[in-house]
């Protein structure tokens, strides 16, 4: 199974500026070959009567000329023709609806070498037994690139990228780590493995996490939350990214100083992500470790973090922004807790461990009562308590709704007329597509609801019947 791997790389001065020049080479071939693209397909649009269509290719030899492009001489070639062949790649990706159409790139976005199997060795160095990376061709190259190696052992790939991001360099590859997935089980086939078992059965087998702010992940047994050090770590960095932005507000545009500032800003987010990913691994882990089955929520999180749209006040005619100052500060809180990467985490660690993950309708799941199944607003008191109207359970509100998706979880796999969606949500037999099963066929019910269509399009066909 393929795995990646990423340290961090410290070039020398010279090396430095010679990987910012093949940075700003291949950076060039991408922009050129989208470019072309967009000319070819302006003029084929001028002249679409005569079917010509933009070609799609990787040929990126006609931009290389002594006048007018005498840098690209200095780039190896192997460098400029991993660059065309990405960009080709990225438009076939495209054109099956992969990803999005390859548009040009900055000249400080976050900029990589791809670097085939020609462009760099590997060496065992005699004195400490750890590996020297030499970069480049026998007669363009930079020599050895200096690199962290916090992994002492791993299998030495075929190619690898250099990135420079926030005025720091890294070195990412894959390998495969020897583990057969070929005797692991996919979501589809574990599905049909837990419906030979019993509910009794699955209630030790399933776990479910309930996500939320104060509480990132909450299971029934317990709860899994940032440490007090990474919360105050995470203040900080919030005060220093906030100061900084004033500071540069304040700067003139085009200095050396804001551009500093600006890296500055940069590595204080990344700061705060590295805390988010740190907590987010060792929680997975620990998630997969407690049980075989795991269940999360199904969460639209691009939904929940939309901007509330302003609304228009026909008595004043101005537009009132109430409340949006709050639902800013709710998307960002959602976003700082990170659901989605702690899934993606749990869900790939879940998999190499032989076990699953699956997903359940999260809708009025804070609501519900895990013990009579009741459904009101007024069951969850507040943030933290939950109270059942009915039949007065008292519970953590958070707990209480992880106990529902696990209950909702089981009934769905036990439930023969289940199905299991692209996103890996248990969803229950929609008949023919409608959001729940659809009620007996009613003829008369039928006419009647078109008729009233056609009453309320023909208001003088109405009248007159």
């Amino acid at each position: 199974m393929l795995m990646g791997l990423r340290f961090q790389a410290f070039p020398t001065p010279q090396q430095k500026h010679t990987l910012s020049q093949w940075l700003g080479c291949v950076r060039m071939i991408w922009n050129a070959k989208c470019q072309e693209y967009q000319y070819h397909q302006t003029l084929a649009r001028k002249l679409s009567h005569t079917g010509l269509f933009p070609p799609i290719d990787q040929t990126y030899s006609h931009f290389k000329n002594k006048e007018l492009t005498p840098w690209l001489a200095d780039c190896p070639s192997q460098l400029l023709r991993n660059s065309a062949v990405n960009w080709y790649n990225t438009f076939q990706h495209h054109l099956k609806g992969l990803c999005g159409k390859p548009k040009l790139k900055k000249k400080h976005d976050n900029l990589s070498l791809h670097l085939t199997s020609e462009l760099f060795f590997f060496e065992v160095c005699p004195d400490n037994r750890q590996l020297k990376l030499f970069v480049g061709t026998k007669t363009n190259h930079i020599g050895v690139l200096a690199f962290n190696q916090h992994v002492p052992h791993f299998r030495l790939p075929k190619s690898i990228r250099i990135k420079k991001k926030n005025a720091r360099y890294w070195l990412s590859f894959c390998y495969e780590d020897g583990l057969d997935d070929s005797k692991l089980l996919d979501q589809e086939q574990y599905l049909r493995h837990l419906r030979a078992k019993t509910a009794a059965e699955l209630e030790s087998l399933v776990e479910a996490v309930d996500c939320g702010i104060h509480i990132p992940a909450q299971t029934t047994r317990q709860g899994y939350d940032f440490t007090a050090e990474q919360k105050r770590s995470v203040k900080r960095e919030e005060k220093k990214k906030k100061r900084l932005q004033r500071a540069l507000a304040r700067g003139k545009k085009g200095s050396r100083r804001r551009e500093k500032k600006k890296w500055r800003i940069a590595r204080s987010c990344e700061k705060s992500a590295n805390i988010r990913k740190d907590f987010h691994h060792k929680t997975s882990k620990a998630l997969v470790e407690s049980a075989e089955v795991l269940v999360f929520e199904d969460l639209r999180i691009k939904q929940m973090t939309k901007r509330p749209k302003a609304k228009y006040n026909e008595e004043t005619g101005k537009t009132e922004r109430k409340g949006v100052k709050a639902k800013a500060g709710l998307n960002r809180a959602i976003l700082n807790v990170g659901w989605h990467q702690l899934y993606s985490f749990v869900k790939y660690k879940a998999y190499r461990a032989g076990k699953v993950t699956y997903k359940v309708s999260a809708c009025y799941s804070s609501q519900e009562c895990a013990d009579c199944g009741h459904t009101h607003p007024e069951n969850r008191a507040s943030q933290a308590s939950f109270v059942c109207q009915q039949c007065g359970h008292k519970d953590n509100a958070d707990r209480n709704a992880a106990r529902v998706l696990k209950k909702r979880a089981i009934e769905r796999i036990l439930d023969s007329g289940t199905e299991l969606s692209v996103r890996g949500v248990l969803l229950p037999d929609k008949g023919r597509g409608a959001t729940h099963q659809t009620p007996a066929a009613n003829a008369k019910g039928a006419g009647r609801r078109e008729a009233s269509k056609n009453r309320a399009a023909h208001p003088a066909r109405s009248s007159a019947l």
